[in-house]
């Protein structure tokens, strides 16, 4: 009984041993918060290692390994689940799908690459022709990335890439890879490349509403990313889905600035999420909040998010609400960040048919730097916006030309409040403006602020947009 009881200890210990690992104390940055909110909890998972090669791995940068990862996630979750290690080397890969109490760990100077080859990831099941993500998992539970290597997407070889946005350095160098260039001449797609591999659709336009995100998780709970970069994904970077309890640690999230839909880390309807020590340079959205439609048997809404201590340079915002904002959100404190050269520093957006309603959200501590447009901005017509048209805040035919069902999902951002925030070269402080018979914008505080702008001071259409400004300082 002794030895039993001695060799159960131990055992039991070695599990303790290597569930500390992940349960690092983020008790401390939940303190003196604005708001109570759920906090997040350490993941756990098993003790057990193997490692890629193990399983017929190569990193010579020319194998594809996608059957090697498939083997080891697949011995791993024979054993309960456990750390899958990636050592030094170039990993070349069509997708990889986690499951259950499953760690990727990569190793220092590991890259995993994702092959040219499109035909790896097309994924007859998805009903719109999306396919399959770099690395993913769905309804799991307890998944982790971690370590100090480097995921990349190859998203170029996905995306399309708009003249204005390249300088002729860039443009000749796409045109040397192969690709379509439209009739018109503003855009470049990656359609019969000089890489002789084939194309998975009809038409370079098709091909290209195929390109998913690069690390996608679906309906899953307990996520751990810590350590790691990912970088140059075909759209979004890091896209939870409908998942709870969520802890993201000194992520480098990194694209071009130019990379069309290359959002840094988007959270969709997501609960109990704590983002620090991050940085993002991306080519989108930097830290953006989503919120669809209600799901039968799916938790709806973002809630209980917390995003502290990170960086974002070259983004179309740094911290963002929307578009979608649908099913609502809820207990959002964003604070002690630093946004740098990006297009918008604080940005709420939605429209007719996709808004819902903000509740409780706390803003506080951010320092920006050379932002391009606004440094806080709300905008209930985005759609609109987003295509070139005209503001329609005013317009009355625009607000009543929509559906009683669509007016069901009208914005309303309210009960948002924004402090110490500092703003150096914007070129608007402060835009925002609702809808003209609607009450979209309201409810809403910018207090003890500083803004330096060299355009426009404010920008607050005071008819459909009711914000107070206490000690706001607002300079040209």
């Amino acid at each position: 009984m002794k030895t039993k009881w001695t060799m159960a200890f131990a055992t039991l210990m070695l599990t303790t041993m290597a569930w500390a690992q992940q349960a690092t104390d983020y008790s401390r940055y939940y303190e003196n918060l604005p708001v109570k909110m759920k906090q997040v909890q350490a993941i756990q998972l098993p003790q057990y290692t193997v490692t890629l090669t193990d399983f017929g791995g190569v990193g010579d940068g020319l194998t594809v390994n996608t059957e090697a990862f498939a083997k080891a996630i697949d011995a791993l979750t024979k054993k309960g689940g456990g750390r899958l290690v990636v050592p030094k080397g170039l990993w070349l890969t069509g997708p990889v799908q986690l499951k259950s109490n499953i760690e990727l760990h990569l190793e220092r100077n590991a890259v995993i690459y994702l092959s040219d080859d499109k035909r790896l990831f097309v994924n007859p099941e998805d009903p719109k022709g999306r396919c399959l993500s770099g690395i993913s998992a769905t309804n799991c539970e307890n998944i982790a990335i971690t370590g100090e290597g480097i995921i990349d997407g190859n998203g170029a070889i996905w995306r399309i890439a708009k003249r204005s946005k390249m300088s002729n350095v860039e443009w000749n160098d796409l045109k040397r890879k192969g690709g379509q260039i439209s009739e018109d001449g503003t855009a470049w797609r990656p359609w019969k490349m000089k890489n002789g591999l084939p194309d998975i659709d009809e038409s370079p336009e098709k091909q290209e509403k195929r390109r998913a995100d690069l690390v996608k998780f679906y309906n899953c709970r307990n996520i751990l990313l810590t350590g790691v970069t990912i970088q140059n994904s075909p759209r979004f970077h890091v896209h939870p889905f409908y998942c709870k309890n969520i802890i993201i640690d000194g992520l480098k999230v990194v694209c071009p600035w130019n990379a069309q839909n290359g959002d840094g880390i988007d959270l969709s309807d997501c609960q109990q999420v704590l983002i620090v020590n991050t940085m993002l340079d991306v080519g989108d959205d930097g830290f953006c909040m989503k919120s669809s439609k209600p799901k039968k048997d799916l938790d709806s809404g973002v809630e209980d998010v917390l995003i502290q201590d990170n960086i974002v340079r070259h983004a179309h915002g740094g911290f963002v609400l929307g578009s979608n904002t649908a099913s609502g959100m809820r207990r959002l404190v964003c604070r002690h960040n630093v946004f740098s050269q990006t297009y918008a520093g604080l940005r709420f957006k939605s429209y007719i048919g996709s808004g819902g309603k903000t509740e409780q959200i706390f803003i506080n501590d951010i320092m920006m730097t050379d932002i391009m447009k606004e440094a806080i901005v709300f905008e209930c017509d985005y759609v609109e916006n987003g295509k070139g048209g005209e503001d329609k805040y005013n317009d009355l035919e625009y607000v009543n030309g929509f559906t009683e069902k669509q007016r069901r999902y009208t914005p309303e951002f309210q009960d948002i409040h924004i402090s110490n925030v500092v703003c150096k070269k914007s070129r608007t402080a402060i835009r925002a403006t609702g809808l003209i018979g609607l009450n979209c914008v309201h409810d809403i505080t910018i207090s003890d602020c500083v803004f330096n702008y060299y355009e426009k001071g404010n920008a607050i259409h005071d008819a459909t947009a009711k914000i107070k400004l206490e000690r706001v300082k607002i300079v040209k």
